[in-house]
C-alpha cells in the first residue's frame, strides 16, 4: 500500500461528519461496485494481518551461541582440545548443545501473538455492495465498504458509523473497560481522545452485544487498532531478563580472571625459570579451564525448570524458562483492571427502594416493584439451563433477582410483555408494557437516573403511592450521588399501571406520569483475593499498579477497594489523555507518583511500561485482552489470563495463570524469589568451589608442588560440582523471603554478600587443602619419598572433594546458620551429596581406580586427617556468618 494511501486512512474519522467521511473515503450509503471493490483490493490489499518475519530453526538455533556464557564455555572446549583433555571438551560440548536445544524449544512457541489476531477476525460480514446486502468473506473488505451490524456480530475491520439504533459494542478486549459503549453517530469536537471515548467509531474484533448499526470502512488490515497492536507486537524488542544478564556479566567476570590467570601464571613461571614455555602455557591454560563453572548454565537451566513445574502445581503456567526468576526481581506489577483486579462480570451491590439502601447480600422481598422492573424491562435471554445470554448490565439485574429467589422465567409467563420502546441512546430510557392477571397492564421502564426522575410525578415506597415531592427528590438524588461517589453504574427504575395498551407507543405518550420505584447500583466487582494479594505484594516491597480503559472515578474507587491508593489520593490517578500531554521523558520523571491509569491505549500501556523500566525497575505486566498484548511482551515478564484471556495476550506473555487469580502472581513471585536464592546458592557453591582448585594449583605451582594432577580436578568437577549444586536448587523456601525488598535490575548474582563469601571461601578450601598436603610431607606416615608424595597427593585430592561437599552445607544459606535452615531437611540433597562422596571415595578404596587416577590406599589416621580436615570448613564459615548478622547484616 503506498503511503498515499496509508494516510488517507490514519484519520481522526470520528471528528468529521458524515457526509464528509462518505465522500472522503469515495463511496457512498448504497455501496461499492464490484469494479471498484476489486481496484480497491489491489491497492489496499486483504482485510487480514501480515504474519511477519519468521525465524528458522536453525536461526533460532544460532541465536543461542549469542549468550556471553556459552560463548565463554566453547572457548573452553578448544583450549580443552589443545591441552589434549578431550573428555573436558566433550563434557562441555554436550552442556552447550543441550542448553541449545533447549532454548530453541522454549522459543518455539514465543511468536505465537499475531496468528491468535488472525484468528480473532469474524469470518464473514453483512455488506451493502451495488445497492443489495450481501454476506462476503471479512478479508474481502475494502476502505469505503458500507457494514451492516446487529447484536452478536463481531467487527469486521474498522469504521466510522453512519446509522445507530440501540447499537451498545463491547470492546474489552480492545480498551479493557468492562462496560458495553453505547454508540451513536453524533460528531465529536476533540481529535486527541482514547479509544474508549470515540462513540462513533467501532473497531475490528470487538463484539456488538445490542441494537444494530450501519458503518463505512475507514481501516482494514494493519490499518486498523488491532492491526497496530500486531505492528507494535513485531517491533517490540525482547527484554533482557535480570537472570540472562546475570549470567552474561558473571560471563565477562570469568573471563577477565581467567585471562588474568593465564597472563600471572605464565609470567611468574617464566621469571622463575626451570619451566618450558610450552609447559607453562598448557599449565596455565588448564588453570584457566578449571576455573569455568562448564555445569552452571546446564544446573541453572534445570533449577528453572523444576521451579516452573512447582508453580504450574499452583496454577502459574511458565512459557519461558527465564520469567521464573525474573518474577522474583519484580518490583512493579502494572496489573490490567478487568478480569484480573475485578471479575470481569457486572453485579449488582446496591438497591435503593422504598426509600431504603439494601446491600447486594441482604434479602430482598419477592413483591418488592424494583426487582420486577428490573428483570421485566430486560432483554435477556434465559436458556433451559439457567444461563443468561444478553448485554451484561441487564444480565447482572436479572442474575440479582434469581439469586434473591425471584423467578423470573414464571414471573414473565404470567405477565408477558405485549409492547416494548426500545432503549434509545438519547433519551437513555426503555420501556416495556406487560400484561398483569388482573387484565391491568405494567408499563415497566428503567434508564438513567436524572431523564427517568424528569418523567416521574409518583414515588412509592412499600405500595404507597405519593406524589413526588422536592424532598423525595433530593433524597433520590443524594442516593444516587452516593453511589456514583462509589463508582457505581446507577440504573432508576419507574412504573405505571395502565387499563390497556397504550395507543400510541411514542415515549413523550408512554413515560410520563411515571412512579418512580427505586435506583440499582452496579459494578465489575473486585475479586475477593485480590485485596489481600495486593497486600501481601506491598508488604514484598512490590507496587502494584492498576492500568484500565475505565473512567477515571470507576478506576479510582476500585483501587482504593483494592488498597492499591488510599481514600482521596487523587493525584495518583491519572488519565490517558493527560498521558497524551507528556512527553516520554516527563513521564519517566513523574512516574513514581502515579498508581492508577484511566481511558488508556496500547500505546499508553507501552509507554507507562517503559517508563518504569527506565526508572530501572522490573515491571510484571498482567493482562487479558488484545490491548494488553504490547505491554506484556514490552515488560520483563508478560502474565497473561488463562481463563478469560485472549490467544493474543497468552502468545505474548511469558507466564500464563490458568486460574486468572492475581494472588496467584503473589505466590509465582515467592517461588521467583526462591528459584533466584537457590541460583545464587549454586554459583556461591560452584565459584568457591572452583576458586578452591584454582588458587590450591596455582600456588602449588609457584612454590613447585605437585599436590593435583588434571584427572583429579576432571573428576572432583563431575562429582561435586553436579549432583549437590542441582540439589541445592530444591532448597526449600526461606522462611521471611517475602518481608524482603525487590533486588530489582541493579542487583546480580554476587549481591546480598555472595561475593564476599565466595572469595573467602575458596580462599579457605584452598588453604586447608594445601595445609593437608603440607602436613603429610611434614609428617609421613610412611618412610620413603614416593609413598609420601602418593600419600600427600591423595590425601590432598580427597580433601579438595570432601571439603566442597561439607561446604555444599554452609551455602544453604547466604546469611542464615545451617541449623536455623535445617541440617538434613532436604532430602534430595543429603542423597546427592552421598552419592557424590561414594564416587569421590570410589577412586582411593577400590582396587584397579587407584592406577587410572594415580591415588594410594589411605589409611585410618590419613583419613581421619582428610575428614578432620575437610569438615573444618563448616564452623569455620557458621563463626563468619555470625559475625556477619551481628555486623553486616544488622
Amino acid at each position: 500500500m503506498s503511503e498515499e494511501k496509508k494516510k488517507q486512512l490514519n484519520q481522526p474519522f470520528y471528528t468529521e461528519e458524515i457526509d464528509a467521511v462518505l465522500e472522503k473515503m469515495e463511496t457512498t450509503t448504497e455501496g461499492l461496485s464490484t469494479n471498484e471493490v476489486n481496484k480497491r483490493l489491489d491497492d489496499y490489499g486483504h482485510n487480514q494481518l501480515d504474519e511477519g518475519k519468521k525465524k528458522s530453526w536453525l536461526s533460532k538455533f544460532g541465536d543461542q551461541f549469542k549468550d556471553f556464557m556459552i560463548i565463554v564455555l566453547l572457548v573452553a572446549a578448544v583450549l580443552s582440545f589443545i591441552m589434549g583433555d578431550q573428555v573436558e571438551a566433550i563434557m562441555i560440548i554436550v552442556v552447550v548443545m543441550i542448553m541449545a536445544v533447549f532454548g530453541v524449544i522454549q522459543e518455539a512457541k514465543a511468536e505465537e501473538a499475531i496468528e491468535a489476531l488472525k484468528d480473532m477476525s469474524t469470518p464473514n460480514a453483512n455488506v451493502r455492495r451495488d445497492n443489495t446486502t450481501k454476506v462476503i468473506k471479512s478479508n474481502e473488505l475494502v476502505p469505503g465498504d458500507i457494514v451492516l451490524l446487529e447484536a452478536g456480530d463481531v467487527i469486521p475491520a474498522d469504521m466510522r458509523l453512519i446509522e445507530a439504533a440501540s447499537l451498545k459494542i463491547e470492546e474489552a478486549a480492545l480498551t479493557g473497560e468492562s462496560v458495553p459503549v453505547e454508540k451513536n453517530i453524533a460528531v465529536l469536537d476533540q481529535e486527541d481522545i482514547g479509544i474508549g471515548d470515540r462513540i462513533n467509531m467501532a473497531y475490528m474484533n470487538s463484539n456488538v452485544t445490542y441494537g444494530r448499526g450501519l458503518g463505512v470502512i475507514t481501516g482494514t488490515g494493519m490499518n486498523t487498532e488491532v492491526g497496530k497492536i500486531a505492528n507494535m507486537l513485531a517491533q517490540a524488542d525482547e527484554t533482557n531478563t535480570p537472570l540472562k544478564e546475570n549470567l552474561n556479566k558473571l560471563g565477562k567476570v570469568l573471563s577477565i580472571v581467567i585471562i588474568g590467570i593465564c597472563v600471572i601464571m605464565f609470567a611468574v613461571g617464566m621469571l622463575r625459570g626451570g619451566h618450558d614455555w610450552i609447559d607453562m602455557l598448557l599449565t596455565s591454560v588448564s588453570l584457566a579451564v578449571a576455573a569455568i563453572p562448564e555445569g552452571l548454565p546446564a544446573i541453572v537451566t534445570i533449577i528453572l525448570a523444576l521451579g516452573t513445574q512447582k508453580m504450574a502445581k499452583r496454577n502459574a503456567l511458565v512459557r519461558k524458562l527465564p520469567a521464573v526468576e525474573t518474577l522474583g526481581s519484580t518490583d512493579i506489577i502494572c496489573s490490567d483492571k478487568t478480569g484480573t483486579l475485578t471479575l470481569n462480570q457486572m453485579t449488582v451491590e446496591e438497591v435503593f427502594s422504598n426509600n431504603e439502601t439494601i446491600e447486594a447480600n441482604e434479602e430482598i422481598p419477592l413483591d418488592n416493584q424494583t426487582l420486577k422492573i428490573m428483570t421485566f424491562c430486560n432483554d435477556t435471554k434465559i436458556s433451559d439451563d439457567n444461563t443468561l445470554i444478553g448485554d451484561p448490565t441487564e444480565t447482572a439485574l436479572v442474575k440479582f433477582g434469581m439469586d434473591h429467589g425471584f423467578d423470573v422465567v414464571d414471573e414473565l409467563r404470567n405477565a408477558p410483555r405485549v409492547a416494548e420502546i426500545p432503549f434509545d441512546s438519547d433519551r437513555k430510557l426503555m420501556t416495556t408494557v406487560h400484561q398483569l392477571a388482573d387484565g391491568k397492564f405494567l408499563i415497566a421502564v428503567k434508564g438513567a437516573p436524572d431523564e427517568l426522575l424528569k418523567r416521574c410525578s409518583f414515588f412509592d415506597v412499600h405500595g404507597d403511592i405519593k406524589p413526588m415531592t422536592k424532598e423525595q427528590q433530593e433524597l433520590i438524588l443524594t442516593n444516587n450521588t452516593n453511589m456514583a461517589k462509589q463508582a457505581l453504574r446507577v440504573l432508576a427504575m419507574a412504573y405505571q399501571i395502565s387499563e390497556s395498551i397504550p395507543e400510541d407507543m411514542a415515549s413523550e405518550s408512554v413515560e410520563r406520569e411515571l412512579i418512580f420505584s427505586g435506583l440499582i447500583g452496579m459494578i465489575d466487582p473486585e475479586r475477593k483475593e485480590a485485596a489481600d494479594a495486593v497486600k501481601v505484594a506491598k508488604e514484598a516491597g512490590i507496587r502494584p499498579v492498576m492500568i484500565t480503559g475505565d473512567h477515571r472515578d470507576t478506576a479510582e474507587a476500585i483501587a482504593v477497594r483494592l488498597g492499591i491508593i488510599s481514600e482521596g489520593q487523587h493525584e495518583a490517578v491519572i488519565t490517558g489523555g493527560e498521558l497524551n500531554e507528556m512527553s516520554d521523558d516527563e513521564l519517566a520523571k513523574r512516574i513514581e507518583q502515579y498508581s492508577v491509569y484511566a481511558r488508556v491505549s496500547p500505546e499508553h500501556k507501552v509507554r507507562i511500561v517503559k517508563a518504569w523500566q527506565k526508572d530501572g525497575k522490573v515491571v510484571a505486566m498482567t493482562g487479558d485482552g488484545v490491548n494488553d498484548a504490547p505491554a506484556l511482551k514490552t515488560a520483563d515478564i508478560g502474565i497473561g489470563m488463562g481463563i478469560t484471556g485472549t490467544e493474543v495476550s497468552k502468545g505474548a506473555s511469558d507466564m500464563v495463570l490458568a486460574d486468572d487469580n492475581f494472588s496467584t502472581i503473589v505466590i509465582a513471585v515467592e517461588e521467583g524469589r526462591k528459584v533466584f536464592s537457590n541460583i545464587q546458592k549454586t554459583v556461591q557453591y560452584l565459584l568457591a568451589a572452583n576458586l578452591g582448585e584454582v588458587l590450591t594449583l596455582f600456588i602449588a605451582t609457584m612454590v613447585g608442588w605437585d599436590t593435583l594432577l588434571p584427572v583429579h580436578l576432571l573428576w572432583i568437577n563431575v562429582v561435586t560440582d553436579t549432583f549437590p549444586a542441582i540439589a541445592l536448587g530444591l532448597e526449600p523456601v526461606e522462611q521471611g523471603i517475602m518481608k524482603l525488598k525487590p533486588r530489582g535490575r541493579s542487583s546480580d548474582l554476587f549481591s546480598g554478600g555472595v561475593l564476599s563469601s565466595i572469595v573467602y571461601q575458596g580462599i579457605l578450601e584452598a588453604g586447608i587443602t594445601l595445609g593437608v598436603y603440607m602436613f603429610a610431607i611434614t609428617y609421613p606416615v610412611h618412610s620413603g619419598y614416593e609413598a609420601i608424595h602418593a600419600d600427600a597427593l591423595t590425601m590432598s585430592y580427597a580433601t579438595l572433594g570432601l571439603i566442597q561437599l561439607f561446604h555444599a552445607f554452609n551455602v544453604k544459606s547466604v546469611r542464615e546458620s545451617i541449623f536455623k535452615v535445617g541440617l538434613f531437611k532436604n532430602k534430595t540433597f543429603n542423597y546427592a551429596v552421598l552419592l557424590s562422596f561414594v564416587l569421590l571415595a570410589v577412586t582411593i578404596v577400590i582396587p584397579g581406580f587407584n592406577d587410572i587416577f594415580k591415588v594410594a590406599h589411605l589409611d585410618a589416621y590419613q583419613w581421619g586427617i582428610v575428614f578432620g580436615a575437610s569438615i573444618a570448613i563448616i564452623p569455620i564459615v557458621e563463626i563468619v556468618k555470625w559475625v556477619q548478622r551481628k555486623t553486616v547484616y544488622k
